[in-house]
């Protein structure tokens, strides 16, 4: 059969773009021996790079990574001590506050006057230091928020005021170098530890020496060294590190009284010391060496209360000034410590030597301070354990007070079965022996501030330029009010937030 196509129609044909090359020419395929596509049309083989590492015969492969750059921590780590120290840091002054125009400052003279109740003064400013030595201020009473630091005069300050004008040497009254003992009791926000501070002050203004535990707890919280006294039943034990630290405070706030006196008695124990050094010479014996802390604080303490010189002594002796004991924290000395005994069992706190110490002093029939003084021991609302033995002889220290007699049905008496430690009880119990210079225990109350009080202490927030509203009597009522009865501390929240509170109404 002849076909329909013809030479002529075969040569329109669209011809090949490229003749192929000869079958002797074209690379031999071994993966696809019948692939049919175009060798041309195919992606061109890669170039292999040399390989990082030649494996040989019964050689591990191993492959070299190029190590990243350790990436460098922007924020850098807060040293040893350094969040300590910013939470325990004491501003004083804020230089953004308005200065209060004509504001005294607590002297002597001011102390016991009476006409300048509700009235804020201001400490002496080269008392600071001193204040500072025996950490007096707080970290959160608010000192940041004024010009400079003052302190309200209440009536429980003009009162302590005027005890330390008859206890001191300068007195004729029939209390000159009386022992006066109080424990400062109240609710959260009273000013119990600012009283102190305030006590503290009127000691530096009169010559006194300050001896001062501002912090309880961390003399039984088991922080600090602690060793055993041998031949002590029950087993005592001292604290090197406390006491040494006790001693550095007390010769830092006292220096002046101190270098001015010279030793009066004998201490053998205490060999590196001459019989012509001053007492500053002798309490620095203490912190340079702990080891013989203990030793030298009762050395001190011996000098402090002497009243006359040793014989063949009395060359440079002269009368010692009173002294002012305070605690804060009291009932932190009621309950058994974190130290541990040889067989694990806890150490109570009546056990440790240097706490004994000072609660010996509240004990009745005793004359802790021969030259007169002042001991005033706080509790504290912020952190204070529960002790049923501490709140019932404060109940029957204010019973005694009010005349209440230990034999009427209304004198406080411990429930039944409730264990009451007979170690506190003792510290609370009626003298059986009265003394002329030795009054007895007290407990002092501390409330709310008057509503003129109230008013004077809004006032001086005004003059400072955190409130600015007109302080009437309308306005005082209510602050009084909202702060729970003159709370001073819930005082200072609202004159904080005062502003804030009344742009916020409008």
């Amino acid at each position: 059969m002849v076909s329909s196509w013809c030479w002529s129609c075969l040569s329109r044909l669209r011809p090949t773009p490229r003749a192929l090359p000869p079958p002797s020419a074209a690379p031999r395929i071994t993966s696809a021996p019948f692939h049919s596509t175009a060798i041309q049309l195919a992606q061109p083989a890669k170039k292999k790079g040399p390989s990082l590492t030649t494996a040989k015969h019964r050689q591990g492969h191993q492959v070299r990574r190029k190590n990243k750059k350790p990436v460098e921590n922007p924020v850098r780590p807060p040293a040893a001590g350094e969040r300590k120290a910013l939470r325990k840091r004491i501003v004083l002054s804020n230089p953004n506050a308005l200065e209060v125009k004509g504001m005294q400052d607590l002297s002597p003279g001011t102390m016991i006057d009476g006409r300048l109740r509700g009235t804020v003064l201001g400490l002496p400013v080269p008392l600071l230091d001193q204040l500072r030595a025996v950490q007096a201020f707080k970290p959160k009473q608010g000192w940041s928020i004024f010009r400079r630091p003052g302190t309200i005069m209440r009536h429980d300050t003009i009162e302590m005021g005027r005890l330390f004008e008859k206890i001191s040497a300068d007195g004729e009254g029939a209390q000159k170098g009386q022992v006066v003992k109080k424990i400062i009791s109240g609710a959260k926000g009273t000013g119990k530890t600012v009283h102190l501070l305030q006590a503290m002050t009127m000691a530096f203004l009169k010559k006194w020496v300050v001896i001062a535990v501002p912090d309880a707890h961390e003399l039984v919280a088991g922080v600090s060294g602690y060793a055993p006294i041998e031949g002590t039943n029950p087993t005592q034990y001292t604290q090197p590190a406390a006491t040494s630290a006790l001693l550095a405070r007390t010769v830092e706030a006292n220096r002046e009284v101190l270098s001015n006196l010279q030793v009066s008695q004998q201490h053998p124990a205490l060999t590196a010391l001459k019989p012509s050094s001053t007492l500053e010479e002798l309490a620095s014996l203490g912190f340079q060496d702990p080891a013989i802390a203990w030793p030298v604080f009762q050395a001190l303490w011996t000098e402090l209360t002497a009243t006359a010189a040793a014989p063949g002594m009395e060359k440079n002796f002269q009368p010692r000034p009173p002294m002012l004991v305070t605690v804060d924290g009291l009932a932190h000395w009621m309950t058994d410590s974190a130290y541990r005994t040889a067989d694990f069992s806890l150490v109570h706190s009546h056990n440790l030597i240097f706490v004994k110490h000072f609660l010996s002093l509240l004990q009745p029939g005793q004359s802790p301070l021969k030259n007169g003084g002042l001991l005033l021991y706080a509790t504290s609302t912020s952190n204070n354990p529960s002790v049923y033995g501490l709140n019932l002889g404060l109940e029957q220290l204010a019973a005694r007070q009010a005349g209440i007699s230990p034999s009427s049905p209304e004198y406080p008496q411990p429930f039944a079965f409730s264990g009451v430690d007979p170690r506190v009880m003792d510290l609370f119990k009626p003298a059986e022996t009265s003394s002329a210079k030795e009054g007895p225990l007290e407990v002092q109350t501390l409330g709310g501030l008057t509503r003129d009080e109230t008013r004077g202490y809004m006032e001086y927030f005004a003059q400072s330029g955190l409130v600015r509203q007109v302080i009437d009597d309308h306005w005082v009522s209510d602050k009084w009010s909202l702060s729970g009865g003159g709370i001073i501390g819930e005082l200072e929240k609202l004159g904080r937030r005062v502003q804030n509170v009344q742009t916020a109404t409008n």
